[in-house]
């Protein structure tokens, strides 16, 4: 049944179409076949090993600028106030894979390769791939445990796909489920299995700019998720604090529908694995 006490509705939309770099916002997004939102991870880049370069294992790729057209099919490539960088450039995602692994190499200062033939993309939890889901009054509480960073700056570490309007923080607690479950959502036209809490890594400690990491950041956020961590929330799936954000997983029958901003969440209960 669906609990009207726990509504709210969906505020953002942020699609990462190459994983590691900058988000874009949207009006809407499909849910597409592997679960996730199109065009969301769409592109990897890969090293020489094949092996993923991310925020977690390459500080410097928090410095390039990615600004995605996604009607046009193109990224603007930058990296600002650094004259040694390779000058700004744009390049078509599809028909310039050359053009963009050729500038991030000479950036990262070894060959890179950009993956686009994986159906699905990318996800960062290919288990649950559907879209990550964080609220508004999350970004906020959490902003407010560090000096100087910014709601936006928290926005941009943690790196979710929806983000609600609740102002409540922990909001998006509320859908995950204990283990063995998975808690049905209806958003819009579409539902959406909430199943697990997001195991953080070393991204959210860096500046989504530069790659410097706050000093002492995951003891002080275990801290404080341990502090404010709501009656109604932790349970089964917390196996330790240092998880943020809720993974989700897509119905086969709600492939294909679209997520837009202004839709209504509402929980609708609970189903076993």
């Amino acid at each position: 049944m669906t609990d009207d006490a726990l509504a709210t509705t969906l505020d953002r939309i942020r699609v990462f179409p190459i994983k590691s770099l900058d988000g874009v916002d949207v009006d809407a997004a499909t849910l597409a076949q592997a679960g996730g939102l199109a065009p969301d991870r769409e592109f990897a880049i890969l090293d020489a090993d094949g092996d993923y370069v991310n925020g977690k294992n390459e500080r410097r790729i928090h410095r390039v600028s990615a600004d995605f057209d996604l009607d046009g099919r193109t990224v603007d490539l930058a990296v600002p106030h650094d004259s040694d960088a390779p000058a700004a450039a744009a390049f078509h995602l599809d028909d310039d894979r050359d053009g963009i692994e050729s500038w991030l190499g000479s950036f990262l200062g070894y060959d890179v390769s950009l993956a686009g033939e994986r159906a699905g993309g990318y996800p960062d939890d290919t288990e649950l791939p559907g879209p990550t889901v964080i609220s508004t009054g999350t970004l906020r509480e959490v902003a407010s445990w560090f000096d100087g960073v910014t709601v936006d700056s928290m926005r941009r570490r943690f790196r979710a796909n929806v983000e609600l309007a609740s102002e409540e923080p922990f909001f998006e607690d509320r859908l995950v489920a204990e283990p063995g479950e998975r808690l049905r959502v209806r958003v819009g036209d579409a539902e959406l299995l909430g199943v697990n809490p997001c195991q953080r890594c070393v991204v959210p400690s860096r500046n989504p700019d530069t790659g410097e990491e706050l000093d002492g950041f995951r003891t002080r956020f275990i801290r404080k998720r341990e502090e404010t961590m709501p009656d109604w929330s932790g349970g089964g799936r917390f196996d330790h604090a240092f998880r943020l954000m809720v993974n989700t997983e897509v119905p086969e029958a709600s492939v294909g529908t679209t997520l837009r901003v202004g839709d209504d969440l509402r929980i609708l209960g609970v189903e076993n694995e």
